[in-house]
């Protein structure tokens, strides 16, 4: 009888040489036994037959084993242990299952594993007769074994085997089997089936084990099912199941990852009472690691199983298993596996070692693999080729190029050559890294070290070239790996194809594509996609359909990228109709209608999305946030707001009960609208309603967040953020993103250090490098270089550093002035890479800067340029704009000048730069020409430059040009700033036309513009100096009515004021006020109101304000004692004044320069000079005699003591000591010490007392500026300035201008007037200065005038200063209507301007030297001729006003008059 299902296999008769298999029936393996009767029918009915020839394909008809088939069977080498793959991507799971603990003695000795016990057994040492015995029987079953694979393909086995001349034990023949195996499976099966056949050779477990594995090995597992199922037969002769035969079927099943059928075996060894060994539990692993990805957990779970077994895992154990994890995403299980095999004190193996160097390695963590590594040299072991390759892999992963080729290094001294591992391993770090052409010489010197590039070489090299633009290399790499003969794979021709259509190459595109599909290569989910775009994006519709419908069938599906792009191109070609199929392939694929509306309004199908959403609204259907932010992100897109509020409010009517989710969406509209204030004023009603609380969606939180980072509501950004802390929501990555972006513009890089470090402990990987630039640069701001470089070390362990980054901590160190941390980055990127950009030159370049180093700017670009790097023009701009910050005009217009030879065109930032630093130094020449560029190449000036052009011509006191300037800023339609209006009103105020700047200041105020203090301040003072003393004081109640904070000046202005308009009590009031707004008077605000009544005559009350200062806790001077002093010498008391000297001693303070002042000027102004030696000789007697000495002796001895004790007196605040030499040079010029004057004069001006540029003939400039300078110094000035012009003219060197500018200024020193002083003297000597017509306190002459004058003049025949042989008994100065004259020239003076009014400078010169008689006769003659002349005039009737002109007095134009008056 026969089972149903079980082929019928006919048995030989019983012989005692025989098996008797004719009383077995074979039954499948997974049956229920059968009964006692069907085995005695079975065994009482067998079924006779002759078998001399051991035949396979007639033992086993069913499997149609033919000779043909037999002789044509290709043999499988075994596969060696399988070797983690060095190139797969890093992933990684944590495992949720702990290893057991064995740290208990008894449980580890129950745990005893098979291996060890086999190494004892095995431990006895075999005498020498065993020996050879095993020699023998050894050489005996390989010579049988060759004589079987010598066979032809028509012998029999059973015809060696019948003929062998030895003896041959079961054993010996079962090695016989698995020799033959080795190398033929069908031989070994026929010698097997001989072997049943034969009684005596009955199959027993080992010889079915060898023959199941034989098989295993080869792929038969038919055959091997096959005989395992007749190995497990039921009867006495029947061969008993055994653990060893389960094991090899075990075998037989994992070779093909059949892990369930292992399972069931294992499951039938326990139900059969045979106990699992170890090699079944590793055979069951290795089954789970060849079935595919280990599930999470399940590595642990099979240990415990072992465990509980009683079984202690060994070597084979857990490597099998930490094979099995080796792929991702199981890194950290195969990792807890290595720990636990180390816990068990199991010793891993070299494999080991090598397998977890990898997993190390593709997990990243480098240093790990790097210890164990190290570790394998200290044990017996001794690294590999795949050791080292995957230390390699590792570091190359990382990117670390020294440290590969340091392991390189190793390797090849180790006695390993670089394989095509290495190479690949190599090829693709360079690839990565950008760095194509050292992977190409690898690639190169990889053929030329013998080594065949494989299909993984050519990809990463096809892939790197395409994804870098270098297609056409990319092509010539495919074309040689199809000359090697070496077959493309799918990844190759799909990073082919990603090239191509990278750069843009649409039909090498698609024939790649075609090729790929002609040679047998299905295309994956890349290619199709890949394709697809390329002819969307050709807007070949009608292929990428077919294309698309390919894909279908095929079993791929579009991602919703790509789904977006197919209804993007549709719908631009209203192809609706494959639009709608398009759409009922994504219903059909599974999406939500909520999702394929998505893409809808994504793909620009808007109206269809929209349609689609409010059919399954009204069918029931609930959009979620992601749904109706697309829509409305779509409508927000096309700016069609009301179609997206009309949707919302269809939404809110038909979805009532999704309040929340309306709510959370009317914000998303307003936030896409960038109505931040109605969103946040929604989100706000949300919360105190509670409806916030029922939110768990984080569209919601993103758009609040993302809107408030765009319109820089930080603040309300964080509050939104803490909401979500509150409420327990983890942040998305956009929120990350906004949040980071936010506190970094905040000022804040700490915190937003500390959201970057716990995103990524949430698992959130930011790819792009702007959060981490934009950290690095706060940082820089806030000069946290150390954080900076700190986060940049992270990043490093991590993967290779951008060159971006590199860039952001060159820039944060050079905000700290780091120039040697920036250039060691700088060296590192030109060594490792990547290569050093213009934004690197610019950061090392802004180092120097920022520490001031600016000498060596041309010394670092000068290296560069050695190094070919090619100076950009921001790096050029950027060393300008320093040198114009640093005022260094020599180095800018040289820079300037060199850009405009190179070619570069100066930018508008360019021009204001080097405009504003002109302005700055009052290079008014420089500044014109450089407007004038301006206008040539088209550039406007904008308001910066023109407030810089107002603040130097305001500044040169040239107010002509001041309003040229404000009226062209004003006809250009420029609008007026802060800056516009203070430096008009300054204007004013300089020009002393304070009431046009209180026009300016109205309209300033018009504007909603406050002017700055110092405006005020210089309005004031202007006030003062033109007497509106009303106005002034108006001015100065509305500062402190508005509450302005006026600090002392102000008060001090004031106080003279009133002193200057006799208010008095006024001055005095204002310490008052003073006090009340919290400024508290200094002993110099005393002094001033000292001064205020010395004044006006009233030396008694300025004693009171002494008096007091006395009892006050001020500190007491010289001060207030000086402007007493002061006070009683203008008054004309001079013993008074003498006197409070001697209270001044009797106090305890020690005259100085200010008491020594004072008695100086007093004695210039004596007109006597006895009464000026009793001042002087006062001094003399109270330690000081330099005055006196300088009168009476030879100065030449005093030139060494005048200088040092110049050195001597220290600055003050009242400039004490420039009034001290003021004074001095007032008592020389008096009393005709002139030559003494000169060189006191020099010394002053050497010392820094007076300026260097009070006038500059040496330096090629002829002007000179006197102002501040005192009526005496002044006169020196003068005198020595036209000494040196009149060489200069007689040399011809410097060339003179064609007009040469006097500045007197209009100020009085001590109640003279500087101007009048030095029009006295020039008109005394006829000189052709004249007053300047547009500018006050100027005195202007023409060029050639003046070296005709100095030439022919007779004043000027001797210039020289000299001093008086003896001291004169009288003044030579006299101070007539507030300024110094000539004593003598005092009556011809007034005579000539009484009666003939103002005359010009050669006319008075020439009346003034005539006696007083001739004078007169002339001046009579002078009247009388123009009495006469006008009487003619009006005689004829042609009296005719002159035209004012520039050239009136020129004789072209005095032609040109007398025609048009003969005429008329």
């Amino acid at each position: 009888m026969t089972l149903a299902g079980t082929p019928q296999i006919p048995v030989a008769a019983p012989s005692p040489s025989s098996i008797v298999l004719s009383r077995r029936r074979l039954l499948p393996l997974y049956t229920v036994p059968v009964s006692a009767s069907n085995s005695a029918e079975l065994q009482s009915k067998p079924v006779e037959f002759t078998y001399h020839r051991a035949d396979p394909s007639v033992r086993w008809p069913n499997l149609k084993i033919d000779e043909h088939f037999l002789s044509r069977q290709p043999h499988f080498p075994s596969p060696s242990p399988s070797i983690p793959d060095t190139h797969s991507p890093n992933s990684r799971k944590d495992s949720k299952h702990e290893p057991e603990d064995l740290n208990n003695p008894e449980a580890v000795e129950c745990l005893e594993s098979l291996d060890n016990r086999q190494r004892r057994a095995h431990g006895k040492k075999m005498s020498k007769l065993a020996l050879k015995r095993a020699k023998d029987w050894r050489r005996r079953a390989q010579l049988l074994a060759d004589q079987i694979l010598a066979l032809p393909s028509s012998g029999h086995v059973a015809d060696v085997l019948d003929n062998r001349a030895v003896q041959m034990t079961p054993t010996d023949l079962c090695f016989v089997v698995k020799l033959v195996g080795t190398s033929s499976w069908t031989r070994a099966l026929e010698a097997f089936e001989w072997l049943n056949l034969r009684r005596r050779y009955s199959p027993f477990p080992r010889m079915l084990a060898s023959i199941i594995s034989i098989l295993g090995r080869h792929r038969q597992d038919s055959l091997a099912e096959e005989i395992f199922r007749r190995s497990c037969v039921i009867g006495d002769a029947a061969v008993d199941p055994s653990v060893q035969v389960f094991n090899a079927m075990m075998g037989v099943y994992a070779r093909s990852g059949r892990f369930d059928d292992v399972r069931n075996l294992l499951d039938e060894m326990r139900k059969r009472g045979l106990e699992p060994d170890l090699v079944s539990f590793n055979t069951l692993i290795n089954a789970r690691a060849k079935s595919g990805q280990v599930p999470s957990g399940l590595a642990l779970e099979l240990l415990q199983d072992v465990r509980r077994s009683g079984l202690r895992p060994d070597t084979i154990t857990y490597n099998t298993l930490i094979s099995a994890c080796s792929q991702a995403p199981n890194f950290e299980e195969a990792r807890s596996v290595f720990e636990d095999m180390m816990k068990s004190k199991c010793q891993p193996d070299l494999w080991t070692y090598n397998a977890m160097i990898s997993v190390y390695g593709r997990c990243g963590m480098t240093k790990e693999a790097e210890q164990l590594f190290h570790e394998i040299t200290s044990t017996a072991f001794s690294p590999d080729a795949v050791t080292y390759n995957s230390l390699l892999y590792a570091f190359a992963k990382e990117g670390s190029t020294e440290k590969v080729e340091r392991v390189c290094e190793k390797m090849v001294k180790a006695g390993y050559n670089k394989d095509e591992i290495t190479y690949n391993t190599i090829i693709h770090m360079h690839g990565k890294q950008g760095r194509l052409d050292l992977a190409l010489r690898l690639y190169n010197a990889m053929k030329l070290a013998g080594c065949s590039p494989d299909a993984v070489t050519y990809t990463v090299l096809i892939d790197s070239l395409g994804k870098a633009d270098r297609i056409v290399e990319a092509g010539k790499v495919m074309s040689e790996m199809v000359d090697a003969s070496v077959r493309p794979t799918l990844r190759t021709f799909s990073a082919l194809i990603c090239g191509y259509a990278k750069a843009g190459m649409r039909v090498e595109a698609e024939r790649t594509f075609d090729h790929m599909v002609r040679s047998g290569i299905k295309p994956d989910c890349l290619a199709y996609s890949v394709m697809l775009d390329i002819l969307l994006r050709a807007c070949e519709s009608r292929r990428a359909m077919a294309l698309y419908r390919e894909m279908r069938l095929d079993g791929f599906r579009p991602d919703d990228s790509l789904y977006q792009v197919i209804l993007g191109v549709f719908a631009k070609g209203n192809k609706n109709e494959l639009i709608d199929e398009i759409v009922n392939d994504m219903v059909t694929f599974g999406m939500s209608l909520g999702e394929v509306s998505s893409l809808l309004v994504k793909g620009e199908c808007l109206i269809k999305g929209v349609e689609l959403l409010k059919r399954a609204v009204i069918q029931g259907f609930k959009p979620n946030h992601e749904c109706l932010s697309a829509i409305f992100n779509g409508y927000t897109s096309l700016g069609r707001h009301q179609e997206a509020q009309a949707l919302l409010d269809f939404l809110k009517e038909q979805v009532p009960e999704s309040h929340c989710l309306m709510s959370e969406a009317s914000i998303i509209l307003q936030c896409n609208n960038r109505q931040v204030e109605a969103a946040l004023e929604e989100y706000k009603k949300m919360k105190m309603t509670g409806v916030i609380f029922l939110s768990k969606g984080f569209s919601l939180y993103e758009a609040l967040v993302t809107c408030c980072e765009q319109t820089e509501y930080f603040s309300e950004a964080s509050q939104v953020f803490s909401d979500m802390k509150f409420l327990g929501l983890e942040p998305t990555e956009s929120i990350y993103r906004s949040l980071i972006t936010v506190y970094c513009k905040m000022g804040f890089p700490e915190t937003a250090h500390q959201l970057l470090d716990k995103a990524k402990l949430s698992g959130i990987v930011f790819n792009d490098l702007l959060i981490h630039v934009n950290l690095i640069e706060t940082y820089g701001k806030l000069k946290l270089w150390q954080r900076a470089e700190s986060l940049v070390g992270k990043l490093r362990l991590c993967s290779p550093v951008d060159r971006k980054i590199w860039n952001a901590l060159i820039y944060a160190y050079a905000e700290s002035g780091r120039y040697e941390q920036a250039r060691s980055i700088f060296n590192m990127m030109m060594k490792n890479g990547p290569g050093p950009s213009v934004e690197s030159v610019n950061g090392l370049m802004q180092a120097l800067i920022v520490d001031g180093r600016l000498d060596e700017l041309y010394v670092v670009i000068q290296e560069l340029q050695d190094m070919d790097f090619k100076i950009s023009k921001s790096t050029i701009v950027m060393m300008l704009d320093a040198f114009a910050r640093d005022g260094n005009i020599f180095e800018v217009k040289k820079i300037y000048h060199g850009m405009k030879a190179a070619g570069y065109l100066p930018t508008m930032h360019l021009y204001s730069s080097m405009i504003e630093l002109f302005c700055r130094a009052k290079r008014v020449r420089d500044v014109e020409l450089m407007v004038a560029e301006m206008a040539e190449a088209g550039l406007k000036p904008d308001i910066i430059i023109f407030n810089a052009l107002l603040k130097m011509y305001s500044g040169i006191e040239d107010f002509k040009k001041t309003m040229e300037i404000y009226h062209r800023i004003v006809e250009g339609g420029l609008s007026l700033n802060e800056d516009t209006f203070n430096t008009i009103i300054i204007m004013y105020s300089r020009d002393m036309k304070p009431e046009q700047g209180f026009t300016i200041l109205n309209e300033m105020r018009k504007n909603d513009l406050e002017p700055k203090l110092d405006t005020y301040k210089s309005l004031l003072a202007s006030c003062g100096k033109v007497q509106l003393w009303e106005q002034a004081e108006e001015l100065f109640q509305s500062l402190l009515s508005k509450g302005f904070r006026l600090d002392r000046s102000f008060y001090h202005i004031m106080m003279k004021i009133y002193r200057d308009s006799g208010d008095h009590s006024k001055a005095e009031n204002l310490l008052t006020v003073m006090s009340e707004a919290g400024v508290k008077p200094t002993i110099f605000t005393m002094h001033m109101l000292m001064v205020s009544y010395g004044t006006a005559g009233k030396p008694h009350d300025a004693e009171k304000v002494l008096t007091n200062i006395k009892s006050s806790n001020l500190e007491l001077s010289t001060l207030p004692y000086s402007s007493l002093i002061d006070a009683y010498f203008k008054n004309g008391d001079y013993n008074q004044g003498i006197a409070k000297l001697l209270e001044m001693k009797s106090d305890g303070i020690e005259a100085d320069q200010r008491i020594w002042t004072c008695f100086i000027r007093a004695a210039s102004f004596c007109q006597e000079t006895t009464d000026a030696m009793v001042l002087l000789d006062t001094l003399r007697d109270n330690g000081f005699d330099l005055p006196v000495r300088l009168l009476t002796e030879n100065t030449e001895v005093l030139v060494a003591e005048v200088e040092k004790l110049l050195e001597e007196l220290v600055p003050e605040e009242d400039d004490a000591c420039f009034n001290f030499v003021n004074a001095l040079e007032d008592l020389l010029w008096a009393f005709e010490r002139r030559a003494t004057a000169s060189w006191l004069f020099q010394i002053a001006i050497k010392k820094g007392i007076y300026r260097h540029d009070v006038f500059r003939v040496a330096d090629g400039d002829w002007g000179a500026d006197f102002r501040k300078l005192s009526g005496g110094a002044a006169l020196v000035a003068l005198t020595l300035w036209l000494d040196y012009m009149q060489d200069a003219s007689l040399q011809g060197s410097p060339e003179s201008p064609k007009s040469v500018v006097l500045i007197t200024g209009t100020a009085e020193y001590n109640l003279v007037s500087l101007e009048k002083t030095l029009k006295a003297y020039l008109w005394e000597m006829g000189s052709p200065f004249l007053p300047c017509k547009t500018r006050t306190g100027v005195l202007v002459a023409k060029a050639h005038s003046l070296r005709m004058w100095l030439k022919d003049s007779s004043f000027c025949m001797d210039l020289e200063l000299k001093d008086a042989p003896y001291l004169p008994s009288s003044n030579s100065m006299s101070l007539t209507e507030g300024y110094f004259m000539r004593k003598g020239l005092v009556p011809a003076f007034k005579d000539i301007n009484e009666r003939l009014g103002r005359v010009n400078p050669k006319k008075f010169a020439r009346l003034a030297l005539l006696s007083e008689e001739s004078r007169n006769k002339v001046i009579v003659a002078d009247i009388k001729g123009r009495k006469e002349k006008l009487e003619k005039l009006k005689k004829k009737g042609n009296v005719i006003a002159r035209k004012a002109t520039r050239l009136r007095t020129g004789k072209f134009m005095r032609r040109r008059h007398n025609a048009l008056a003969f005429q008329r």
